[in-house]
C-alpha cells in the first residue's frame, strides 16, 4: 500500500521535508494538531500538557503495560491560527536531540488541504539516527488515524 505521508531526505543536509494531502478543510486539520482531545486520539499518546500559543510548550507521553515508552517536550515559538506552527521537539532519553520544527498548513480547497513540515536536526548525525528509526511507517500511521478523526462538534 502506497504511503500517503511523503519524507524527502535528500543526503548531505540536516533536515527532512514531510508532506501529506488531507481529505480534510484546512481548519480541521489545524485542530488535529493544535488540541490534545485529536492529538491523542491520532497519535495513541497522553497530552499531558499543550499550551498551543506563541511562548507556550507541550509535553507527550506513552505508556504500554503501565511502562512510560515514549515522552517528548517542546517550546512553541510562533503560532498562527489555520496556518502554521513553529516548535521544538525533543524525545527523552534518545541520542536525536532537540529539533525544529515548521509546520504549515495550506487548504487546497474547502475539503482539502496540506501539510508540509520542516524538520530541523543539529547535524546529519542527528536526523540519520531518526532515519533509523520506523519513522516514515510510525508518521504514515499516525497520519492515517488523523484523517479519520471524528471532529464531532469542532
Amino acid at each position: 500500500m502506497e504511503q500517503k505521508t511523503k519524507i524527502k531526505a535528500l543526503e548531505g543536509k540536516q533536515d527532512v521535508v514531510i508532506t501529506r494531502e488531507f481529505n480534510l478543510p484546512v481548519e480541521l486539520l489545524y485542530k488535529a494538531y493544535s488540541e490534545a482531545q485529536f492529538i491523542e486520539q491520532w497519535m495513541g499518546t497522553k497530552v499531558l500538557k499543550l499550551e498551543n500559543k506563541t511562548h507556550g510548550s507541550y509535553e507527550f507521553e506513552t505508556s504500554y503495560n503501565g511502562n512510560v515508552v515514549f515522552k517528548a517536550h517542546g517550546t512553541i515559538h510562533e503560532v498562527i491560527e489555520n496556518q502554521r506552527i513553529v516548535r521544538t521537539f525533543e524525545m527523552e532519553n534518545m541520542t536525536i536531540g532537540v529539533q525544529l520544527e515548521l509546520l504549515t498548513f495550506e487548504a487546497i480547497s474547502d475539503e482539502k488541504s496540506m501539510l508540509s513540515i520542516r524538520i530541523i536536526y543539529q547535524s546529519e548525525k542527528h536526523r540519520a539516527e531518526q532515519m533509523k528509526l520506523p519513522f516514515a511507517y510510525g508518521l504514515n500511521m499516525a497520519h492515517d488515524a488523523l484523517e479519520t478523526l471524528k471532529f464531532n462538534n469542532a
